[in-house]
């Protein structure tokens, strides 16, 4: 079974990934590259709920929580899923507005998704202790 430290690493490696392919996808709308935008936006989906989905399985059914993770580690993961929780649930809602051409919805949506995105990349990287 992982211990605390070892899901905070993976944690951190994965809001990595998605990052990049989010960064991707910024790149893509911003160069005129809807479609493309849009598939990379479909992976990062597939991603990241891939990943909230078994890091959930993992911390609610596989592993004893309190016994993982330092006093320090649960109350900076508390904070990271402050930020991370609203922008999973934003995610099928941005993919729908996208998917849909409903523009004058996604837009706005897409500011609020990247200030929570933003919030979750930071806390995950930077607050979440690594030892």
């Amino acid at each position: 079974m992982p211990t605390g430290p070892e899901i905070i690493l993976a944690l951190k490696v994965l809001v990595s990934a998605v990052t990049v392919l989010f960064a991707a996808s910024i790149v893509a709308i911003a160069t005129g590259h809807r479609r493309l935008h849009g598939r990379i936006n479909l992976a990062f989906f597939v991603l990241t709920m891939t990943t909230v989905l078994g890091f959930e399985v993992l911390l609610r059914i596989g592993t004893d929580v309190s016994a993982s993770f330092s006093p320090e580690a649960r109350q900076a993961l508390r904070v990271h899923l402050v930020f991370a929780v609203p922008s999973a649930l934003l995610l099928p809602l941005m993919l729908w507005t996208g998917a849909t051409r409903r523009r004058r919805l996604h837009r706005p949506l897409a500011g609020v998704f990247l200030l929570l995105w933003t919030a979750t990349v930071y806390t995950g990287l930077f607050t979440l202790p690594s030892e």
